[in-house]
């Protein structure tokens, strides 16, 4: 099979990277929010099981932190990233299947885990541009709140 896709190739770098979890069911939101809410076309992907969770010091993902500081140290320096945005969501399946966390706690531990690992960015790579943000789904639609990162 080829496909060739009919979306034009833009080179130019927006130099900003996400971290977000793998969740296919909010994939399409990460991105119109990153390209429409953020205004940052063309962003590095970093997505992976509980996104940012990966950096908030859990012995269940320690060997995600490592290969992840490994590769935003690598996208930092090869794209020149200078923002890295982190994102949780509502209803994590990583929070809840592999940290088993009870529902009515997840949301207070994530926008922690969000501080967490914005610390340890900063601290392992120097970076100082860090947002923070948690999706939850409302009969609206699906919400984007800023989280003050700490």
């Amino acid at each position: 099979m080829c496909y060739i896709s009919q979306l034009p190739y833009n080179a130019d770098r927006v130099h900003a990277a996400a971290m977000y979890c793998a969740d296919g069911r909010v994939g399409e939101h990460f991105d119109d929010f990153m390209q429409n809410g953020l205004k940052l076309p063309r962003y590095d992907r970093i997505a992976l099981p509980g996104g940012p969770a990966c950096l908030a010091g859990y012995n269940q993902a320690r060997l995600e932190e490592q290969g992840v500081i490994d590769e935003l140290n690598f996208l930092i320096d090869a794209h020149k990233l200078s923002k890295v945005v982190l994102i949780q969501h509502e209803n994590c399946a990583f929070y809840a299947g592999r940290l088993n966390v009870r529902p009515e706690s997840m949301k207070q531990l994530q926008i922690a885990d969000l501080t967490r690992a914005a610390y340890s960015i900063r601290h392992h790579t120097k970076l100082e541009k860090i947002e923070g943000y948690y999706l939850r789904i409302t009969s609206e639609g699906v919400v984007f709140d800023k989280v003050e990162l700490e």
